[in-house]
């Protein structure tokens, strides 16, 4: 619960590496997410090379963070597996939140940055890594140490909490 609590979105980072260990545990985290029918639709493209996460940051107005991670995420849907149709979307959703609750207890900072339904951004991303048709960017997740710490802040809200009925 901590991690949960602790998760901030963290946009400057450090330029310490983040090992490679850390990386499969996040990806590992992800692909623990539930999926509807478990087809676990997604793909992730990790990028390290600076060119490309310039280019990254580049896919929409929000993605400025992309520049100064040591890594960067791409989550991709794959339609070719899809018996639920249009779940890949809440499934990449979940995998994105474990995602970023691993990269908090890893002591890790990352941001998720939204890629679909944008086309625009969809379209830029699908030529900048050549993706097939079936294929669909999600989000992009920059992820490195974060420059500053981030309080955790009570969200709690017994407003937005009903019982029974509205």
């Amino acid at each position: 619960m901590d991690a949960i609590i602790k998760r901030r979105s963290v946009r400057k980072y450090t330029d310490q590496d983040v090992p490679d260990e850390l990386i499969k545990k996040i990806l590992s985290a992800a692909m623990s997410s539930p999926s509807a029918g478990n087809e676990q639709p997604w793909h992730f493209i990790v990028v390290k090379n600076k060119e490309m996460l310039k280019a990254l940051s580049n896919s929409s107005p929000y993605s400025k963070a992309v520049c100064s991670a040591p890594v960067g995420i791409v989550v991709c849907g794959d339609l070719s597996v899809e018996v639920h149709k249009g779940h890949w979307v809440l499934d990449c959703s979940a995998a994105v939140e474990n995602m970023l609750i691993e990269t908090t207890f890893l002591d890790l900072g990352a941001v998720w940055l939204g890629i679909y339904p944008l086309e625009d951004r969809i379209d830029y991303i699908k030529k900048l890594f050549n993706l097939p048709a079936t294929i669909i960017p999600f989000a992009i997740v920059p992820i490195g140490y974060p420059c500053a710490e981030h309080k955790p802040i009570d969200r709690f809200q017994t407003k937005r909490v009903h019982n029974e009925q509205w």
